[in-house]
């Protein structure tokens, strides 16, 4: 199960983890903490939506649709159902204060409206972002603290016995971006020397990573889920964002375990290769 802020997150840090366990039969489940109703709109025949919240959201809804069937089958919730938690905005908007953003949400509801799917879905592995929402997003650091905070009282009998069988996640991951990709991004020409100390921050020392799920062969897959977020991203011009995603080596995702027992790995770092190694 994976835990993402907005529609489009989960194909750019982990469509291609979700195509690879999907096409191995694994149930792979998604939880969507907002709907993106203040994403920035690219596409000008998308103009219409611009200014318009709700409306956005509305279509990025529709967006996430398409763009899971790209990446198989994938059993999607909506934390607390569509809508109901609002899209913060960048850090340090207004917006971040809007009583309705997500980021300002009452702790209680989110952990109950996550418990809920925790205890339905029974995962196995958990995923999200780490404690900065990878890099500072309010929406990123809400989702992490949603997951975090609910698997406690998921496997608590006595917490809310109304949603369901109690359930204690038996392994929890972090989506990481390793440091060496800087180093590969310069030399391959995606990435100026001298933006290399802004991205830093947000990267990983390869050292500290798990796990690194080699899913190169369903890169196709996750190329064609981004081109279905057309409101957000456009993976066919010649922009740094898209010189990234048509590289092969964007198959390849990489994650810090943070709950459970390591598995063997491979690599110079042990690296699990399989986000189940290590379960029964």
């Amino acid at each position: 199960m994976l835990v993402h802020a907005h529609p489009d997150d989960e194909s750019t840090g982990t469509g291609a983890t979700m195509a690879r366990y999907s096409a191995e039969g694994a149930t792979v489940s998604l939880v969507t903490c907002t709907s993106g109703e203040l994403g920035e709109v690219i596409a000008d025949d998308l103009a219409h939506l611009r200014g318009k919240p709700q409306e956005l959201g509305e279509y990025r809804r529709g967006e996430i649709e398409r763009a899971l069937v790209e990446l198989g089958d994938i059993r999607q919730h909506w934390l607390g159902g569509p809508g109901r938690f609002h899209d913060s905005g960048m850090a340090g908007e207004e917006s971040n204060d809007d009583p309705r953003a997500f980021a300002k949400a009452d702790p209680a509801e989110v952990t109950r409206a996550m418990v809920a799917v925790l205890r339905a879905e029974r995962p196995q592995v958990a995923v999200t972002y780490d404690r900065n929402g990878g890099y500072g997003h309010p929406d990123h650091i809400a989702a992490h603290k949603a997951l975090m905070g609910a698997l406690e009282p998921a496997a608590d009998p006595s917490y809310e016995p109304d949603l369901g069988e109690p359930w204690d996640v038996p392994k929890v991951y972090w989506t990481a971006m390793p440091r060496s990709l800087l180093t590969r991004a310069v030399e391959e020409g995606f990435l100026a020397e001298d933006a290399v100390a802004a991205f830093e921050p947000s990267t990983v020392p390869d050292e500290e990573l798990t796990a690194q799920i080699d899913g190169r062969r369903f890169h196709a897959n996750k190329l064609a889920a981004l081109r279905t977020y057309r409101s957000q991203v456009n993976v066919d011009d010649d922009g740094f964002f898209a010189k990234m995603v048509n590289n092969e080596e964007f198959g390849r995702e990489h994650y810090v375990l943070v709950r459970g027992e390591r598995g063997p790995g491979e690599g110079p770092y042990g690296w699990e290769t399989d986000l189940f190694a290590g379960l029964d």
